[in-house]
């Protein structure tokens, strides 16, 4: 598949089948080339300041308005009320969350799609999701489209392909993409498939600040891929279903034709995808262990500086070469929450347990970190550089949100570890006065 490179770039692409079809010159031509009717995007207000303005025009064969009303629709697993259960404060681990066989049932990404804990609010614009996909089919004549926020998606099992109004995107397990508020978009998927979803309401993903790292560093953006224009004239006589997230709810309407078509398009407001193998590591190289911002992929700020919505982090392969040093991560409580994922492999902090299609969270000033094994371990071992997570993929989605978690995460999936407070019980006391 085709793409193009750059984070936040001003991009243009039209489907090479109709040459010419962007406008020269303007955006909204009295008569666009080929008969398209043009169409504004808008992933920010008309006058916010140029650096953090998001619109995209859209030259399609006809204009997304062209639908039958929407209706309410079965909204599943997914929601939005935070307190449908009563908080819990615990230390929380899920074992990998199950994947329906097709044999069982055909279920598709919007089907598939789970609410495991949040906080916030879509209508006032300021929060966050956190969601699990499990599916086993592709989505059929239907598209999912989310008015409340941008989805940060991570697949974990199986790649998906994902067709948006831009183009197509394959993402793999150790990639993500960001599909934004907004855009639809439809998930072909090969097998049985599992993934994670951060969801933020009010703020777009954009590259954290470098500040004395300098000009480079971390995630590139020119590792940042984003799709070429591609469309399909396509009537649906039995119905094309629109599926819109709106106010934490799910509504649907009718209509009769693709909404993939879009023949050109021009702007800085896309999806777009990365591969985690790019991220350029920075790590401690004198001694004690550095605090886990610096391995930020993207973040979403809040209007308080240096605080986020919410930080996308990952935990890749790298050395470790510090001296008298403790080097898994530290004891810790934190006035953000951390959810955690693992892509695959095992994770150095806890490498029974916690595992590939699982996750865990650790909620606002709840203590946690190395498990018994992982200490006793460290706290002996001979201090020469090593590799540290070859084969390995955690991440961790952290919000300065205090995020409640939902029925379906604390009952319904069946995959809440009970027993996951355990591997802190063997801990022993070390503390000698006349050392």
């Amino acid at each position: 598949m085709a793409y193009m490179s750059g984070f936040g770039n001003e991009f243009s692409s039209e489907d090479p089948r109709c040459p010419g079809s962007l406008p020269e010159g303007q955006n909204n031509p009295q008569v666009c080339p080929y008969g398209l009717y043009a169409e504004q995007l808008s992933g920010s207000a008309f006058t916010c300041p140029r650096p953090t303005n998001k619109r995209s025009w859209l030259y399609r064969i006809l204009p997304s308005v062209k639908h039958k009303p929407f209706i309410a629709m079965s909204c599943g697993d997914v929601t939005e009320n935070w307190n449908e259960v009563e908080p819990d404060p615990n230390q929380l681990r899920w074992l990998p969350f199950n994947i329906p066989r097709p044999t069982e049932k055909r279920v598709d990404f919007v089907t598939g799609l789970h609410t495991v804990c949040g906080a916030g609010d879509a209508k006032s614009r300021n929060g966050i999701g956190i969601h699990i996909y499990t599916c086993n089919s592709s989505m059929v004549d239907r598209c999912f489209n989310n008015s409340d926020g941008d989805f940060l998606i991570v697949p974990q099992q199986g790649e998906i392909l994902i067709t948006t109004e831009f183009g197509k995107m394959m993402v793999e397990p150790n990639e993500i993409c960001v599909i934004q508020q907004g855009m639809r978009f439809s998930v072909e998927v090969f097998g049985e498939t599992r993934g994670y979803i951060l969801e933020v309401y009010g703020a777009h993903f954009e590259l954290p600040d470098l500040g004395p790292i300098g000009a480079n560093g971390l995630a590139n953006p020119r590792d940042f891929l984003c799709p070429v224009a591609w469309y399909e004239d396509r009537t649906v006589s039995t119905g094309y279903t629109v599926i819109n997230k709106y106010q934490g709810k799910l509504f649907a309407c009718q209509q009769d034709f693709s909404p993939f078509n879009v023949v050109a398009w021009h702007g800085n407001y896309t999806p777009y995808k990365y591969s985690l193998d790019n991220f350029m590591v920075i790590n401690c190289v004198a001694f004690d262990h550095a605090d886990p911002s610096i391995f930020t992929v993207l973040t979403a700020k809040s209007t308080k500086p240096g605080v986020a919505i919410a930080d996308f982090v990952i935990f890749p392969p790298r050395w470790g070469v510090a001296d008298h040093t403790f080097r898994p991560p530290y004891y810790h409580r934190n006035c953000m929450s951390e959810f955690m994922g693992l892509i695959k492999g095992h994770y150095e902090a806890k490498e029974e347990g916690f595992q590939p299609g699982g996750a865990s969270l650790h909620s606002i000033m709840t203590p946690h970190g190395p498990d018994t094994g992982c200490f006793e371990k460290n706290t002996a071992a001979a201090l020469q550089p090593e590799r540290v997570a070859d084969g390995t993929m955690a991440f961790m989605f952290e919000s300065s949100f205090s995020m409640a978690v939902t029925k379906w995460g604390l009952q319904t999936c069946q995959r809440l570890d009970k027993n996951y407070y355990q591997c802190w019980e063997t801990l022993r006391k070390h503390f000698n006065p006349k050392w």
